[in-house]
Order: C-alpha cells, then sequence, then structure tokens
C-alpha cells in the first residue's frame, strides 16, 4: 500500500486535473521570488532611511548657519541704527568740524529772494549733551577683546570753524576724519 489515501468521486477528478510531482518544482521558483523582493525591499528602505538621515545632518547644519547669520544681522543692524541715531550724527558732525545751518532762503522761479539767509554756526542757548560713541555702549564682554582707548577729540587742536560774513552764504566741505574705526571685523 501507498502512504497516500485513495481519492473517490470529486476529489478524484480535481486530482487527475492537477500534475502529481509538479507542486514541488513550482514552489521553489516563487520561493526565491518571495526572498529576492523582500531582500531588495528591505534594501530600498535601508538606503532611503540613509539617505533621510543624511538630510536631517544637513537640515540641522543649515538651521544653525542660518540662526547664527541672524544673529549676526541683528548685530550689523544694532550698529547702523546706532551710527544712524540723530544724537550720533550730530555728535559726529561736531567732531568733523560741521556746524548747524542757519535760516534758510528761498528762490522763486521768477528768481526772487524770499526769507534772509541766517549765519551758519550759530550755537543754541540749550546744547544736547554729548553722547558717546556706539563703540563705547557696545563693550566686549572679555577683557582681552577690548579695543584700544581712543584719545578723546581735542578742541583745541582743531580749528575754529570760520564764520562767514552776514548775507553770505557758503558751504563747507567736511574734512576727512584721520580716527581709525574701532568696530570689529570692519
Amino acid at each position: 500500500m501507498s502512504g497516500k489515501p485513495e481519492l473517490r468521486g470529486r476529489a478524484a477528478r480535481l486530482a487527475r486535473l492537477l500534475p502529481a510531482g509538479a507542486g514541488q518544482a513550482a514552489r521553489t521558483p516563487f520561493v526565491l521570488l518571495v526572498v529576492l523582493l523582500l531582500g531588495g525591499g528591505l534594501i530600498g528602505l535601508l538606503v532611503l532611511n540613509s539617505a533621510l538621515s543624511e538630510g536631517a545632518f544637513r537640515l540641522d547644519d543649515l538651521q544653525k548657519d542660518t540662526k547664527s547669520l541672524t544673529d549676526e544681522e541683528q548685530g550689523l543692524q544694532r550698529d547702523v541704527d546706532a551710527y544712524s541715531a540723530p544724537d550720533a550724527l550730530q555728535r559726529r558732525a561736531r567732531e568733523l568740524g560741521m556746524v548747524p545751518g542757519g535760516d534758510p532762503a528761498f528762490l522763486d522761479p521768477d528768481g526772487t529772494v524770499k526769507g534772509v539767509p541766517g549765519a551758519a554756526g550759530r550755537q543754541s542757548a540749550a546744547r544736547a549733551p554729548m553722547i558717546p560713541p556706539p563703540e563705547v555702549l557696545a563693550r566686549p564682554t572679555s577683557p582681552a577683546a577690548s579695543p584700544a582707548p581712543r584719545a578723546a577729540p581735542s578742541t583745541a587742536s582743531a580749528p575754529a570753524p570760520r564764520q562767514p560774513s552776514p548775507g553770505a552764504h557758503t558751504t563747507r566741505a567736511p574734512a576727512p576724519s584721520t580716527q581709525p574705526s574701532t568696530t570689529p571685523g570692519r
């Protein structure tokens, strides 16, 4: 007797339609195909995960660079704001020997003069207090990084501003600055 039970009826008819022994031969390529698909999928996931990790590290580096550049931009904007403040501009103009302008006179299109021009250099009774320059206000935290102290501008060595005669209007160009810049990185 064989180890297989005998099939009867409908099962016997179905068994005759299927070839005997073909189950083992057809199963091997299918198993290899499934193993290759699973292996390829796992390798693809590994490559994708590596690429995502690399992108995350690059994103982190770019975010750090963006933060440092934003901080630098804000520092530079503070310097620009400090230098362009009206009191800082007035102090710097006085250091360069500039004087306040007098009352203006205006010309009409027909050539007539409206108003009387005032002499430049008249000082008001209420003089504005001296404001330290921005580089003095922003002191470095470490003593090794502090710049050398600047000499205060001497009023004795600076030439007195020339007073024009009443009625004459002259324009004076500002003297070039001989003081070195103490702003770091410039």
